[in-house]
């Protein structure tokens, strides 16, 4: 039994480390980027012939609190008006329907061309709405939107030019975050979205590895879409798998890291689950779907291979995580009572460099948007160990997801309620379509507080603290997730 654990740990070890590599050479990939110039073609837009015809999507479900903020700010985009197209793809069963619908009126009467879309059923969720409007768009590029992004008055005049180049399927901008400061939930999601959309969408584009359409802030060349099958709704992740089958097509993506895109991040730990489950699923469902095609493809370099093999598995991390965590009480014990492992025990502890490399690579980020500095410097340790407690915290959850995802477990689309946060004073508590109920993981959550909690005192007992640090985060960050889901609900 020893013998059992104690290979299934650094089994587990062995791949967040070869991961902690992989992150390691996106690092390395960004700093050259950064000293790189942009010289890509871009169309001119002083000759009104280059000007191509642009229609904008909004896929939106049962948004009543952020519907008027989203198509005020979208009819303030600056873009010839002969020129552009806005499609309201709502699939909304409530009473948001008929206050968009007068909404959508009153800017039609301006002069905007914007269209109020609804169908008679949600059947592909996200992927068949928006398959559903692609249908009679009038563009030859297609800017998607969700309802809680507000983009920048020239954010056309900012990605459209790069399809200059025919290669370019996609243009993807990097998230903001207007309600970044709310609370430390916030804070944590905004920390390891910079990350994704610094560090990594960089790193993986500047080698040319394939990256992924983040679902929203982005545009599609509308020939590129249909020429890879067109949106899907088989997995939960219709962006991701319609990036992957566009690449292998050898479209090109270019990501444009100083283009911010703000948006509003869930202020609420069950709208914040139900995006991560989302996430997590339907990128385990991806990896079913799309790996093995992609490991066959001889024109596909071996290096790509490797960073989509991970970039597939990322939250399959959190499987191997939660793994490490309920192993590492029963090894300390074996570390303690049983002497012929002691010199094991001191070669698997190198991999504790894994976080050594992923704490200089979020550092890169962090300094990148918020600067460097002393006082900044404690701030990210702060955040950082905060941030992967509750990731840890998140491991029950996060790993139920990709495990249906893995095995094919189907499973409905549930949107992420939006709040229209954006003080300190805003407040969520009357919103409609919070999940009242407590999920079942909360109860493994609870008892895995516990857990490390017995973790922590077993180290006095048999003194020793090697894993003392990791089981204070692995408590802490059970404890958050425990609280605040009972708390959310009252």
């Amino acid at each position: 039994m020893d013998i059992a654990i104690i290979s299934v740990y650094t089994a587990a070890l062995l791949v967040i480390f070869f991961y902690s590599l992989a992150q390691l050479n996106l690092l390395f990939n960004y700093l050259k980027s950064r000293k790189q110039p942009d010289d890509s073609p871009t169309f001119d837009f002083s000759k009104k012939e280059e000007i191509p015809v642009v229609t904008i999507q909004l896929p939106v479900y049962n948004e009543m609190y952020v519907m008027e903020r989203l198509l005020n700010n979208i009819a303030l985009i600056e873009y010839p008006k002969d020129k552009l197209e806005i499609q309201v793809l709502d699939d909304s069963t409530d009473e948001s329907v008929a206050t968009t619908a007068a909404h959508i009126k009153r800017l039609h009467e301006t002069g905007l061309d914007i269209k109020h879309i609804c169908r008679v059923d949600r059947s592909g969720f996200k992927a068949g709405a928006l398959k559903e409007g692609l249908k009679i768009a009038k563009g030859e590029y297609i800017a998607i939107f969700d309802a809680d992004f507000l983009p920048g008055e020239k954010w056309l005049l900012q990605t459209i030019p790069y399809f200059k180049d025919d290669n370019i399927g996609v243009v993807q901008t990097r998230w903001g975050h207007i309600n970044r400061d709310y609370s430390m939930l916030t804070k944590i999601q905004a920390f390891a979205l910079d990350f994704h959309f610094t560090m990594e969408q960089v790193g993986r584009n500047f080698k040319d590895h394939f990256i992924n359409f983040n679902g929203t802030a982005g545009v599609w060349r509308k020939t590129c879409i249909e020429s890879a099958g067109n949106w899907q709704g088989d997995t939960l992740t219709e962006d991701l798998d319609l990036s992957y089958r566009a690449q292998l097509k050898k479209w090109k993506f270019k990501y444009l890291e100083d283009v911010e895109t703000p948006a509003e991040l869930p202020v609420v730990i069950s709208a914040a689950r139900s995006q991560q489950f989302r996430w997590n699923k339907g990128a385990a469902e991806n990896f079913q779907k799309l790996f093995w095609k992609l490991l066959k493809d001889k024109t596909v370099p071996l290096k790509t291979k490797f960073h989509s093999f991970f970039h597939l598995l990322n939250s399959s991390m959190f499987l191997l995580v939660l793994l490490v965590a309920v192993l590492s009480v029963p090894v300390m014990y074996i570390k303690n009572s049983n002497p012929l492992f002691s010199w094991y025990f001191n070669v698997i502890a190198f991999f504790a460099s894994s976080t050594l490399i992923f704490f200089i690579c979020y550092w890169f980020t962090f300094k990148r948007i918020h600067g460097a500095g002393f006082w900044n410097f404690l701030e990210y340790v702060k955040l950082f160990f905060t941030f992967f407690s509750v990731a840890m915290g998140f491991s029950v959850h996060n790993s139920m997801a990709v495990l249906e995802g893995h095995f094919g477990k189907k499973s409905e689309f549930v949107r992420t309620p939006k709040f229209n946060i954006n003080t300190l004073k805003d407040s969520w508590k009357e919103n409609k379509y919070i999940n009242k109920n407590i999920s079942g993981n909360t109860i493994i959550e609870a008892l895995l507080m516990g857990y490390f909690g017995f973790a922590l005192y077993s180290a006095f007992i048999l003194q020793d603290f090697g894993l003392f640090v990791f089981h204070i985060m692995l408590f802490l960050g059970f404890s958050f997730v425990f609280f605040k889901s009972i708390t959310s609900k009252m």
